[in-house]
């Protein structure tokens, strides 16, 4: 990243910048390895010196996505996490995402500020449901998606299987870019598809640094491999003779697949994913913006919030706002506009993220990641722009919740802070805060959340970061509707299995314990107008 001033950059500067940018996130399943990958990627571009493990021996660090204590206690990730750093020529800003479902609305806001996937899949479990769902989410948004199969140092399927999973459960063509010389568990090296040659890996202690590897040319590597090269061989050639060969084209438009195999953990393959997402992965394109127009990216600065984080420099527990920058030149000290406040935003601290690690930012261009300090105004959804006339970015999804509770501060002299981190878990979507006559009393808020693992990271948050435990009194309920009409509240808000609470922005929102309760309310009122929330959007 450069560091030094720039003055005003040329549109062929802007664009000669965007095209050396590649913005990528990380999705899977839980347990994948998608910690692991990214550490792995970050190893083998010399961003670190060594790799850490998500359940690590003693004297290891953690992986450096993962930085929070809980994420390293728990052995997965919570929240997503941004490295960047220099891989060749290029600049490299990596998003890796929590997997866990009860955090796919941290998920789901990364991948806005991405233009490409790595899905990443065990090779003994193949596609499982929360990739799934993150995959229909990067069709949505027509991210181009690569497959890297990991723990093939471990027993697992077929590879012919986990290609025809790919093409028969998500029409996903596989483009194999590499391919086993073994069956899993039996990890021996990997067939390059290019140029056909055995790229064969020794081992380091505990995966902590690049594996050497050793390539041999086709009658060496028969001697080396004997059947298991000759199988790799056969298959790669049926694949190839099924149409299965890489095609650019129909990689970025989401038709098909480039595979790898791999094991993250030993860092073997990752080379490769690595070289494919700088040599041929999408760089920056121009984003709509509200009104559907294109914002070229050689116009004036914009970019779009896309996470709220405290915490992340325990000695000063400031906020820092991710922004992906979508057009311009970034300079550290201007002025922007915050379109949803209309007010201008100084940009004087500003930093390049690598995981919890944060270094002075002085300059940057369309498709990196910024880290705005001290953002205490800023929003998750917020877009800011320099220059008249405006833009404004389409607003991030907001989650229908699936859980309730009661907050409570368990230590009653510690109030205010109670009221502070309440307040800063809503600005960065940890919970989301609602309003309700009938509970809002002696300090309680009530909280509620996609998933309940949310809670945890709630009140583990509140105890770490502003040292006020809480008690958590789980509610009932289950279902929730928008009440279209406010006058008519009084026929929900009236006992134990069904009230009205009200989010930040003034909706209110009809909960029930069970459908059976909705279903009665509604044969006793058929004029009341209840609307779905829309799953995932809301």
């Amino acid at each position: 990243m450069a560091a030094a001033r720039h003055g005003a950059a040329s549109s062929t500067d802007v664009r000669r910048e965007a095209a050396r940018r590649r913005a990528f996130a990380v999705i899977s399943h839980p347990d994948a390895g998608k910690s692991t990958l990214t550490e792995a990627i970050a190893l083998h571009a010399n961003a670190i010196s060594r790799a850490g493990a998500v359940h690590g021996k003693p004297g290891r660090r953690g992986v450096v996505s993962d930085w929070m204590e809980l994420e390293r206690t728990r052995g997965i990730s919570i929240s997503s996490a941004v490295l960047q750093f220099d891989y060749r020529d290029k600049v490299i800003n990596l998003v890796d995402t929590p997997g866990h479902a009860d955090f796919s609305e941290d998920t789901y806001r990364a991948l806005s500020a991405v233009d490409c996937v790595v899905m990443l899949l065990d090779a003994a479990r193949g596609l499982e449901t929360q990739t799934l769902k993150l995959l229909d989410v990067c069709r949505d948004r027509n991210l181009p998606v690569i497959t890297f199969i990991n723990k093939w140092d471990r027993p697992g399927l077929d590879p012919l299987a986990l290609c025809d999973e790919l093409v028969q459960r998500i029409n996903l063509r596989p483009m194999p870019l590499n391919w086993p010389v073994s069956r899993a568990g039996l990890f021996r090296g990997l067939l390059d598809c290019h140029d056909g040659t055995f790229v064969r890996y020794g081992r380091t202690a505990g995966g902590a640094t690049a594996a050497p590897q050793e390539r041999l040319d086709p009658r060496n590597a028969q001697a080396a491999a004997g059947e298991d090269w000759a199988r790799a061989q056969d298959e790669v050639r049926l694949l190839a003779e099924s149409g299965h060969t890489f095609d650019l084209e129909t990689f970025l438009s989401g038709q098909a697949s480039p595979l790898f195999f791999g094991a993250a953990v030993l860092n073997h393959g990752v080379r490769e994913l690595l070289d494919f997402l700088v040599d041929l992965a999408p760089a920056p394109t121009p984003r709509s913006d509200t009104t559907g127009n294109q914002r070229e990216l050689d116009t004036s600065f914009s970019a779009f919030v896309f996470k709220v984080q405290t915490g992340m420099n325990p000695a000063h527990r400031d906020q820092v706002a991710f922004a992906r920058v979508c057009s311009g030149v970034f300079e550290r000290g201007m002025v922007v506009t915050n379109a949803a406040a209309g007010r201008p935003f100084a940009t004087k601290y500003v930093h390049q993220v690598f995981g919890q690690q944060r270094t002075t930012l002085d300059i940057a261009y369309p498709g990196d990641v910024i880290g705005l300090v001290n953002a205490t105004t800023l929003s998750v959804g917020d877009t800011l722009y320099s220059g008249k006339p405006g833009v404004v970015f389409p607003r991030l999804p907001s989650f229908a919740p699936a859980h309730f509770a009661v907050a409570r501060p368990a230590d009653l002299s510690r109030v205010k802070q109670f009221h502070r981190g309440i307040a800063q878990l809503q600005a960065e979507g940890v919970v989301r805060v609602l309003r309700s006559e009938r509970r809002n009393r002696g300090g309680a808020v009530v909280v509620a959340a996609v998933g309940m693992m949310q809670f945890d990271v709630a009140a583990y948050r509140m105890v770490s970061d502003y040292g006020s435990p809480i008690a958590l009194d789980h509610l009932e309920y289950s279902v929730v509707r928008r009440l279209t009409d406010p006058r008519r509240r009084h026929l929900i808000d009236t006992g134990s299995r069904s009230e009205v609470l009200v989010r930040a922005d003034g909706t209110e929102l009809a909960v029930f314990t069970s459908r059976s309760d909705l279903a009665a309310v509604r044969r006793r009122h058929p004029d009341l107008e209840l609307a779905r929330l829309v799953a995932g959007v809301d």
